[in-house]
C-alpha cells in the first residue's frame, strides 16, 4: 500500500476538468500524470472554438487552477463575459497547460487503451484495493503499461456522438451516408458556410447544439435564397421544453437562445418536424433522403446536408476490466444517475456532489466531468470543478473535505431539459462581423453577453422524488 502512495495520480484528458484535477492534485502535494489523446490541451474544445459559451467566465475558471495561474502574471478575463470555445482554450487552458508543474506531466498524442488493476482482471477480489492501477497507453513511444495510485477519468464524450437511429443504434444506411453528415457543431457562418448556402439542411436534435446551429443557419437562410431549414426532433415535447426557460433562465444567453429559436420557427424560417423518428437514410444522385416514422405515417424528406446534434455517450470500453457501478439508464455513476436523468433534470437543479456520489467499487477510480454524466447532457464546468476538488481530497485521504461539497449554479427556468450538447456548449452566435451584440443594458439582457446571472443555492435532487419513465427525445 505504501508503495502505491509513491505512484502518480493518472488523469485521462487535458480539457478544463482534467487540468483542474491536475491543479488540485498538485495543491495536495501529490504527483499527477495527464494523458491526452490530442496534440494540445482542450483538443475537443478547439473543434467547436467558433461557438460562444452561455456560461460566463466566472463559472469557467477553477479555483486551484487560478492559484497556479496568478503568480505567472495571468490576467483573468472579465467574470461576466461569455467566451468562445477558442477563447476558453487560448486565455485559460493554454496558459494553465504551460505552467511547468503541469507541462512536465502532460503526455500529448497518447491514447488510453485500457485501465485495470495490476496483476488481476475484473473477476479477482482478494487484495484488489491494494493493487495499483495499470493504464495501457498508445503514444509516441509505442504501447506502454504505466502504474498509478488512483485514476481520474476526465476524457469527456465528444468522440462518441449518439447515432441517428431511434433505438440507440445507427439508422439503416447511416454509415454510407457519412458524406452528407457534418460534425455536431459545424462553423455555419464561417469556414463551413458554403456547404449550407442555398441548400436543404436538416438539423436533428432537441438541444442547445441544435438550437445554436439553427440560429446560425437562420442567418444564412436570410442572406442566401434557396436555403431551406428543417429541424427534426423525435418526441412531441412541448414548445416550452424545446425553447427552454426564456426570461426565467439564470444564464441570460441560454434563455435568449430559446427565444430566438422560437422566432425562427414562428416566422417560417425553420420548419419544425416533431415526432420525427429516423428509420433510414438513402443517398442517391447527390442528395440524401431521410426516411422517418411520424404520427401520420412514414415521411420522406430530401436534404443536401444533415447536422446530427443528437448528443453524446461515454466510451466505457477502456474501463471494461474495472468494477464500475453505473446507472442503467444514463450510464453515470449509480448514485448520480437519478440526479441528472434528462427526463427530469435542469442544470440548476443538480445538488453539489463529489467523491461520495462518484465512487465505484474499484476504490480510487472516478469518472468526472462530462463523462461522469454518461448520456445525460446538461453539464456545467463549475460542476466538474467541484467534482475534482472533492475527488482529489478523497484520494489524498481528507474525507472531511471530500464530503463537504458546495456549489451554486444558475437555474435554467425549466423543470427539465433534453439539450444535446451540455450546458457549457453554445450561446447565441456573434454577429457576422464576429463582434458581440452587447451594446447596452437592454441589449445585454436580451443577448445574454454582459448581464450578471443570478446565483441560486442548490440542494434538492430531482429524479429520485419523481420516478423515472418515458421516452427521451433526440
Amino acid at each position: 500500500m505504501s508503495e502505491n502512495h509513491e505512484l502518480p495520480v493518472a488523469i485521462l484528458g487535458a480539457g478544463p476538468i482534467g487540468l483542474a484535477a491536475a491543479a488540485h492534485v498538485l495543491a495536495r502535494g501529490l504527483t499527477p500524470v495527464i494523458f491526452e489523446k490530442g496534440s494540445t490541451a482542450g483538443a475537443a474544445i478547439r473543434q467547436w472554438g467558433h461557438i460562444r459559451l452561455f456560461s460566463p467566465w466566472q463559472y469557467n475558471v477553477d479555483d486551484a487552477a487560478r492559484r497556479l495561474l496568478e503568480p505567472t502574471g495571468w490576467q483573468e478575463p472579465r467574470p461576466t463575459a461569455l467566451p468562445f470555445g477558442a477563447e476558453l482554450v487560448e486565455r485559460y487552458l493554454d496558459p494553465l497547460a504551460a505552467i511547468p508543474s503541469i507541462a512536465s506531466v502532460l503526455r500529448f498524442n497518447t491514447e488510453v487503451l485500457a485501465v485495470t488493476r495490476q496483476g488481476m482482471d475484473k473477476t479477482r477480489t482478494r487484495d484488489r484495493e491494494h493493487q495499483p492501477f495499470l493504464i495501457r497507453v498508445q503514444g509516441p513511444h509505442g504501447t506502454e503499461n504505466l502504474l498509478a495510485r488512483a485514476v481520474i477519468d476526465a476524457s469527456g464524450t465528444w468522440s462518441q456522438p449518439n447515432p441517428l437511429g431511434q433505438e440507440g443504434l445507427p439508422a439503416s444506411g447511416e454509415e454510407s451516408a457519412r458524406a452528407f453528415l457534418t460534425e455536431p457543431l459545424p462553423d455555419v457562418t464561417g469556414a463551413d458556410r458554403a456547404r449550407f448556402s442555398g441548400k436543404r439542411v436538416m438539423v436533428v436534435g432537441a438541444g442547445h447544439s441544435a438550437a445554436n446551429t439553427l440560429l446560425s443557419l437562420g442567418q444564412v437562410a436570410k442572406a442566401e435564397p434557396g436555403t431551406r431549414l428543417f429541424w427534426a426532433v423525435r418526441g412531441p415535447g412541448s414548445a416550452q421544453r424545446l425553447y427552454g426557460g426564456g426570461d426565467l433562465d439564470g444564464l441570460p444567453a441560454r434563455g435568449a437562445l430559446g427565444r430566438r429559436l422560437r422566432s425562427l420557427v414562428e416566422d417560417g424560417v425553420v420548419e419544425l418536424l416533431s415526432s420525427f423518428s429516423i428509420i433510414s437514410l438513402t443517398a442517391d444522385d447527390g442528395a440524401l433522403t431521410v426516411h422517418a416514422s411520424t404520427p401520420d405515417g412514414e415521411r420522406e424528406v430530401p436534404v443536401d446536408v444533415l447536422v446530427p446534434a443528437t448528443g453524446f455517450r461515454p466510451d466505457l470500453s477502456i474501463l471494461r476490466e474495472l468494477r464500475l457501478e453505473l446507472d442503467p439508464a444514463v450510464e453515470a455513476p449509480r448514485a448520480l444517475g437519478p440526479l441528472i436523468d434528462p427526463e427530469f433534470h435542469s442544470c440548476g437543479t443538480v445538488p453539489a456532489h463529489g467523491a461520495d456520489v462518484l465512487a465505484h467499487p474499484d476504490q480510487d477510480f472516478y469518472l468526472v466531468g462530462m463523462k461522469s454524466y454518461g448520456r445525460a447532457p446538461t453539464f456545467l464546468l463549475a460542476t466538474g470543478y467541484e467534482q475534482v476538488r472533492s475527488v482529489v481530497a478523497a484520494i489524498a485521504g481528507d474525507t472531511d473535505a471530500a464530503s463537504a461539497v458546495h456549489l451554486e449554479l444558475p437555474e435554467t427556468g425549466v423543470c427539465s431539459t433534453d439539450f444535446g450538447a451540455g450546458c457549457d456548449a453554445p450561446a447565441e452566435p456573434a454577429t457576422e462581423s464576429g463582434a458581440s451584440s452587447c451594446t447596452g443594458d437592454e441589449q445585454a439582457a436580451e443577448a445574454g453577453c454582459c448581464a450578471q446571472p443570478q446565483l441560486l443555492s442548490l440542494g434538492v435532487p430531482t429524479g429520485l422524488a419523481h420516478g423515472r419513465s418515458g421516452d427521451r427525445d433526440y
